[in-house]
């Protein structure tokens, strides 16, 4: 991914900098695609005596709305990495991050979006837009799983640089109306930015169970534990944001999954994406009504007796 982990972490906690400093950094090099994907990307491109073909997945209002910003899709990239997770032991009665795992979340993801923007840079992409990261565990192993970034490549009609200050293309996890709702009133994207923190939650002792039984009282071990997590995870997206100098984050959602670890050890994921403005004269269109000409179905009715037939006697 574009962004590097800045060498001071931001304030927050005592490890609010990003755990994937530490992670392994072995695996396929980020310049190097597999070769059905170069065939593929280079079919998209043409050449000589053939046509290029754009792919998307865009809906067609995204699809229209993206090159009404100025912008033409190019082709749908993607990035994979399979990754295996280690182990880590934690205390029972103690919250702390799992450092390994959250270290392996970040790396893996990383890992999958190289990949996509290395496809996007061979299209000439000047972004990639739409973007989804999805995680999906498989079979074979209880600590694999794959990690798939994908999105649309789109190359701006304008003639301007859009890319990022390290020269790659931007990412947005925005859909195709918000981008170019975004785009219309003078702003830019510049980079998707993510932060992760897996967290291992204390179990309460048996002393503390049994003193809050019929009590409203709050827990304040896993308010602490949720609070941190979540801070750890916010803390870190804002981290990417500031090192790609961006002014602020827009769609910032923060996700809470389990992974199977157990329901003591979560992770919380913060994602969004880092915007700047580029021009001081903001376009903020007004909303229009619109009024649907469709006649509304007609309501299904069942009577609710059965007629009976008259009967003659003769």
């Amino acid at each position: 991914m574009q962004q590097q982990p800045p060498q001071n972490p931001p304030p927050g906690g005592q490890t609010p900098g990003y755990p994937p400093q530490g992670a392994p950094q072995q695996g396929m090099p980020q310049q190097q695609l597999p070769p059905q994907a170069i065939q593929r990307l280079q079919a998209m491109r043409g050449g000589p005596g053939q046509a290029g073909l754009f792919t998307s997945d865009l809906s067609v209002n995204e699809f229209l709305l993206v090159k009404s910003a100025g912008f033409e899709p190019l082709g749908l990239v993607v990035g994979s990495s399979i990754y295996h997770m280690g182990f880590q032991f934690n205390s029972i009665k103690q919250n702390q991050e799992v450092t390994i795992l959250s270290q392996a979340m970040y790396h893996a993801r990383e890992l999958a979006m190289t990949r996509m923007e290395q496809e996007a840079m061979a299209l000439g992409a000047d972004g990639v837009v739409g973007v989804r990261l999805d995680i999906n565990m498989r079979q074979w192993g209880a600590a694999l799983a794959e990690f798939m970034a994908i999105g649309t490549a789109v190359r701006s009609t304008d003639g301007k640089n859009h890319r990022t200050v390290q020269n790659m293309p931007f990412t947005s996890d925005l859909s195709g109306q918000d981008f170019y709702t975004l785009v219309q009133s003078g702003y830019s994207p510049v980079g998707l930015v993510m932060g992760t923190c897996v967290y291992h939650i204390a179990y309460q002792s048996f002393s503390q169970w049994f003193k809050n039984i019929g009590q409203n009282v709050e827990m304040p071990n896993y308010t602490q534990g949720l609070y941190e997590a979540r801070e750890l995870a916010m803390a870190r997206m804002q981290a990417e944001a500031m090192n790609l100098r961006a002014q602020g984050i827009v769609g910032a959602q923060i996700q809470e999954r389990s992974h199977g670890w157990g329901s003591h050890i979560l992770e919380y994921f913060a994602i969004g994406t880092a915007v700047i403005q580029t021009r001081s004269e903001h376009t903020i269109q007004q909303p229009q009504f619109t009024l649907s000409l469709n006649d509304p179905a007609a309501p299904l009715t069942i009577p609710t007796t059965v007629p009976t037939m008259a009967t003659t006697a003769g």
